[in-house]
């Protein structure tokens, strides 16, 4: 792969396949749940993308909101050919932008690479704190009873702060 120009961009309604294809081959790896083209076209405005000079999409993100306060960074997902490259870190700072606009400030993420949102500025909670994404997702998660993921809370409005001071 070369290293030509990324651009993250807010995903378009062309790039639903592009996102379901990404996303879904790590579900079929069980480290991402699975969706479908429906989904993403329902949520597409919710989506962030990260999209090579050539067009290739190389990593996807969204921001999946619960209350007018709290959402999950939810989707990431960065291509094979991409790791490395800090794709997933700009992918999540895209999602947490999209939060700050539409004043969200509470946001979390459900995840088996506890070390990546670990070292984007996120600290270890319980996910009863996240009752909205229990009742909403989990209940009907095949994987409710043996879930191996860690939830990871940030608050963004206290990051803001300190970016600020």
């Amino acid at each position: 792969m070369s290293d030509g120009e990324v651009r993250i961009r807010p995903a378009r309604p062309d790039d639903v396949d592009a996102i379901v294809r990404l996303n879904n081959q790590f579900a079929d790896e069980m480290l991402m749940l699975r969706r479908t083209p429906e989904m993403v076209a329902l949520a597409i405005h919710d989506f962030v993308v990260a999209v090579a000079d050539d067009g290739r999409l190389l990593a996807c993100g969204a921001l999946k909101e619960y209350s007018p306060s709290v959402a999950e960074v939810a989707a990431i997902a960065v291509a094979r050919e991409a790791h490395g490259r800090g794709l997933g870190r700009q992918i999540v700072e895209a999602v947490e932008q999209l939060a700050v606009k539409r004043d969200v400030y509470d946001v979390f993420a459900l995840t088996l690479q506890p070390k990546f949102f670990a070292a984007c500025g996120y600290a270890q909670v319980d996910r009863a704190r996240y009752p909205e994404k229990i009742r909403r997702d989990c209940l009907a998660c095949a994987r409710r009873f043996a879930c191996d993921e860690y939830c990871f809370a940030k608050n963004l409005r206290v990051e803001a702060l300190h970016i600020a001071a």
